[in-house]
């Protein structure tokens, strides 16, 4: 068994197993990794002597809420188009944005790109990437466990993880029964893992635990009889793997609904405006959107409880829209254009693109379910004209793109993707 130093400044009662489990945990993990942990992911750094923080950052910043197997061709068309931090700081938002688009959370974008600028000015300064893990909470969107996953794997210093994967697996050895959400228990779960964390390896550590939780100790169907640390896990023992982490249950999702509206030329190209940096796709482009106020569980004069063909819910009609969220989410190029259409009658003039006009889209946000309904309306020359030229005064970023160009050269959310897929 892999022989190691453990960090042992914290006291042993404070944890629900012995010394001797508590000593052993590093050990067991780290020979299991050995033979069965992965090996040839691309941002790995633990098989280098000259570890590159950038790639570890980066990756880090992408598998927050998102699996490996969505994560890896986006970080390959990353890397090989901003393949130093000096790249991506220099690269404009959209192209930045481009690259993104489909892989959801998008704040996590507007940090990454504000972070690659924070850092290269680190290094024009200090000439190095920054070496401390203050320094590295220092930058736009990293916490402490990106902190840590950086100082561990990036830079083969002493750093701490306590990620998703990290408290799965920690609350089932434990059997820590608290609220996972709660302040106390993460601050119970941090000091468990600086306890396990060993004072050498740490990066081989880290990358263990995450693989521990992504291919064995996962939500649903852990594979218990294949986990080195089954021995002394505590959940396992009481046959209760699955009831950890204990999180408080959820409140069910409100439902917001929108018209998207598909402005066409004559010659087939569609109006496509940025939306702002802030709020929901932040710097992404979108189709126009109507956001309709519900009343008494009806929408657009149609009732919003139903069922499809296949039983699947559709959307509730006991979720009211929220009238503050409403207004904010309502951009001032989508209040133009709506007045627009409302003063030249052309409101009424737009159709579904389907037979089935009370048949959205559904797109699930991290807060809110979202059903989207395509809307189409063809204009003519002039009132593209007099479209753009309201659009230019309030200083509106718009363009107009076929179906093909807009997904080829602007970051789209994945929601404008289903749309125009259809």
């Amino acid at each position: 068994m892999t022989q190691l130093t453990a960090n042992s400044e914290s006291s042993d009662t404070a944890f629900n197993h012995t010394t001797s489990s508590l000593n052993s945990f590093a050990p067991r993990l780290l020979d299991w990794f050995a033979e069965n942990g992965r090996h040839d992911l691309p941002w790995q750094q633990h098989q280098t002597d000259t570890p590159n923080p950038y790639i570890v950052w980066l990756s880090e910043v992408m598998l927050q809420q998102t699996q490996v197997t969505t994560v890896l061709p986006y970080f390959a068309r990353f890397m090989d188009t901003f393949p130093t931090v000096q790249d991506l700081a220099a690269a404009d938002w959209d192209l930045v944005a481009e690259h993104w688009a489909g892989l959801g959370y998008y704040a996590r974008a507007r940090n990454l790109h504000k972070g690659a600028k924070q850092l290269v000015a680190v290094i024009d300064e200090a000439g190095n990437f920054p070496q401390t893990l203050e320094g590295w909470e220092a930058i736009s969107g990293v916490g402490p466990s990106t902190a840590g996953a950086i100082m561990a794997m990036g830079l083969h210093r002493y750093g701490v993880i306590c990620d998703g994967n990290v408290k799965r697996v920690l609350t089932r050895w434990a059997a820590i029964d608290s609220d996972i959400t709660k302040s106390a228990t993460t601050k119970e779960l941090w000091a468990l893992a600086e306890r396990l964390t060993p004072n050498e390896c740490s990066g081989l550590f880290a990358q263990a635990m995450m693989d521990m939780g992504a291919t064995l100790c996962t939500r649903s169907k852990p594979a218990c009889l294949l986990c080195p640390l089954k021995d002394d896990c505590l959940a396992h023992a009481e046959g209760r793997e699955t009831d950890y982490p204990v999180k408080a249950k959820k409140q069910p999702k409100p439902s917001k609904f929108s018209d998207a509206l598909l402005i066409e030329s004559t010659d087939g190209e569609i109006l496509w405006l940025q939306r702002p940096d802030n709020g929901i796709w932040g710097g992404l482009w979108s189709l126009p959107l109507q956001f309709v106020e519900k009343v008494d569980g009806k929408m657009n004069g149609k009732t919003a409880t139903k069922k499809s063909e296949n039983n699947e819910d559709k959307p509730s009609g006991d979720v009211r829209s929220n009238e503050k969220v409403y207004e904010a989410e309502f951009t001032t190029a989508e209040q133009i254009i709506n007045e627009w259409l409302t003063e030249n009658d052309l409101a009424a003039a737009s159709t579904s693109r389907t037979l089935l006009d009370d048949d959205p889209i559904k797109h699930s946000l991290t807060h809110f379910h979202w059903y989207l309904t395509s809307r189409k309306l063809t204009v003519d020359t002039a009132q593209i004209t007099e479209l753009n030229s309201k659009l230019a005064a309030a200083e509106t970023a718009f363009k107009w793109l076929t179906q093909q160009k807009a997904r080829d050269s602007l970051g789209l959310p994945r929601a404008m993707e289903k749309i125009i897929e259809r």
